[in-house]
Parts: structure tokens; C-alpha cells; sequence
């Protein structure tokens, strides 16, 4: 058994779409998924490895890197053709965005005040709209048409392609500081179903 700790969103937008191929390649490996909003203390916890979101910088822990990603705006098919052009991030004035405090409080996550900011159009107002502490539910809520999302690309990455929603202003590139990782307590780098599991991940994300 391999207990992995994962955020809800990860989990449901990255993680478990891809599960069924690690089933696969190690099937007599059963998998318990913790998903916790907060990162857990291992250790605490008797927890083999987690995925974590952040710079890379976990006191106690090993971190391997996985995945960098992009923020930019995506919004559902619908409402680009129902509600005006969005041709420029100054397009964005006036209309409902969707805010995401998942990790409300780390100064390097990304924002819509700090997207805005590096587009050129720090005066539009971003006051408005719904805020969600999950990062599942606010690609959801874009699907819904509730308004526009600052989303991650590696969880919107499935939406995009699916046609659930749509990224605006894709020649405005917008590199995010923090990184997914996996992680595991020193003691565990060697096991064979954390080095089983951490390799599986590194493999999906350079496929």
C-alpha cells in the first residue's frame, strides 16, 4: 500500500484522469489517496509521499519537480460568443471574474491583481465576482458561465481539450513561480513503491 497526500483539485483535475495507467504498470500496488486542502506532516501522519504545490522548499522532505505551469484566463465557449470580445486583457474590464483562494495568503501565488498587473492593464477592476478556495470548483464554475477564471494550466489542461473551456489571449504568456513536486520523508526515497510511484509521475508528464 502507498499513501500519497494530494490536494482535491489536483486529484480530480491531473491525478485521477491518469490513475488508471499506474494501475496498470504496477497492479499489485494498491494506492490510498489522502486529499487535504493543507499539506499534511508526513511523518504525523504515516504518510509515504504527498504532491505539493509550492517553490520546492519543504523542511523534512525530498522534492522532486514535476511540473512548471502557466496562469492565464479561460472561459466557457458560451460566454466568449455571448458576452462581447475579448481580443486584449483590457477586454476583461467590467466583466465577472472568478477568483481563486486556494492558497490565499503565499505571496507568490498567482492572482487576478498580479495577472492584470504584468498584462498592462493593472486598472481594471477585479474587485467583482465569485471567490472559491478550490481550484477544481473555480474551472467549474467558468464551465457554468459564471465568469472568467485565472486558471493553472495543469488543471485546466483537460477542459482546454476537451472544449469545456476556452483560453483567452494566448499570446500573453504568463509563467507561474510555484511548481508541483513530489515529495516523501528521507526515509522513504528508497522504497520501492515510492520510487515506483515518483518514476510513474515523471513518466506521465513527460508523455
Amino acid at each position: 500500500m502507498l499513501t500519497v497526500t494530494v490536494s482535491p483539485a489536483f486529484a480530480a483535475k491531473w491525478l485521477l484522469p491518469r490513475i488508471e495507467r499506474f494501475h496498470h504498470a504496477w497492479p499489485e500496488l494498491d494506492l490510498r489517496l489522502d486529499t487535504q486542502h493543507r499539506p499534511l506532516d508526513l511523518a504525523a501522519h504515516g504518510i509515504d509521499a504527498g504532491i505539493r504545490y509550492g517553490a520546492g522548499h519543504w523542511p523534512g522532505l525530498l522534492a522532486t519537480r514535476l511540473m512548471e505551469e502557466e496562469v492565464y484566463p479561460v472561459c466557457a465557449p458560451a460566454l466568449l460568443e455571448n458576452g462581447g470580445p475579448l481580443n486584449h486583457p483590457g477586454d476583461l474590464a467590467g466583466k465577472v471574474l472568478i477568483h481563486d483562494l486556494s492558497m490565499q495568503g503565499h505571496r507568490d501565488f498567482p492572482t487576478w491583481q498580479a495577472w492584470l498587473t504584468k498584462a498592462g492593464v493593472p486598472q481594471v477592476n477585479n474587485g467583482r465576482g465569485m471567490q472559491i478556495n478550490n481550484s477544481a470548483a473555480i474551472l467549474q464554475a467558468a464551465i457554468d458561465g459564471h465568469g472568467i477564471a485565472l486558471a493553472r494550466s495543469v488543471m485546466v489542461h483537460d477542459d482546454i481539450k476537451a472544449g469545456r473551456l476556452v483560453r483567452l489571449f494566448p499570446s500573453f504568456r504568463y509563467a507561474s513561480p510555484l511548481a508541483y513536486h513530489v515529495v516523501c520523508r528521507p526515509e522513504c526515497a528508497e522504497l520501492p513503491r515510492f520510487t515506483a510511484f515518483r518514476d510513474w509521475l515523471l513518466d506521465e508528464v513527460a508523455s
